[in-house]
């Protein structure tokens, strides 16, 4: 049970283009923002970082930075998140085997070496304390440019504030996400 229960979808309407925006990504505008709306201004913040960090003009895939959020958000512990991270790379085009094969990435022919890498990145950086060692960084520049590299790390970063936000406050977790991850088996709230 949520330590504070969201507030109406309605209630800053400010914060309907925000919310539409997070609409397009998910399908539904999360309970962490409608919590979050008691303080306008951070709902109106985190919604442009999410879409600078998120833009599919940058040079790594928006759907595959869903699968990085996921891998830090499993590091962290925080359930809201890895549901939410996969329902949103699913509609960012990541294919359905794909997300059902996740934790079996290192052996799957559906991720290549670039990705486990990645991913591999995304566990280390998600843990506390941070696991990024010499070997995992030598590791990732071998696939990954300093560019991309920044954005895998700013996808990592981003649900770093969701994890915390969400465990914090107990968020409880909507239908359509609670749905994939029965579905997928991941522990959930």
């Amino acid at each position: 049970m949520a330590h504070l229960e969201p507030l109406p979808l309605t209630a800053t309407p400010e914060l309907a283009e925000t919310f539409r925006h997070f609409e397009q990504i998910l399908g539904f505008v999360p309970n962490s923002l409608l919590t979050m709306q008691r303080r306008p201004a951070i709902v109106r913040a985190f919604g442009e970082l999410t879409a600078a960090v998120m833009d599919p003009q940058g040079s790594v895939d928006p759907g595959f930075k869903r699968l990085l959020a996921h891998f830090a958000s499993r590091a962290a512990g925080c359930q809201y998140c890895q549901a939410h991270s996969l329902v949103a790379a699913g509609i960012s085009g990541i294919d359905q085997a794909k997300i059902e094969a996740v934790w079996e990435y290192q052996a799957s022919p559906l991720y290549s070496e670039a990705e486990r890498a990645a991913l591999d990145f995304a566990l280390a950086a998600g843990s506390v304390p941070n696991a990024v060692d010499e070997q995992v960084m030598s590791r990732l520049k071998t696939h990954w440019t300093d560019e991309q590299i920044i954005e895998l790390t700013a996808a990592i970063c981003l649900y770093g504030f969701l994890n915390r936000w969400n465990d914090t406050l107990a968020t409880d977790l909507e239908p359509i996400p609670q749905a994939l991850a029965k579905k997928l088996h991941l522990n959930t709230p």
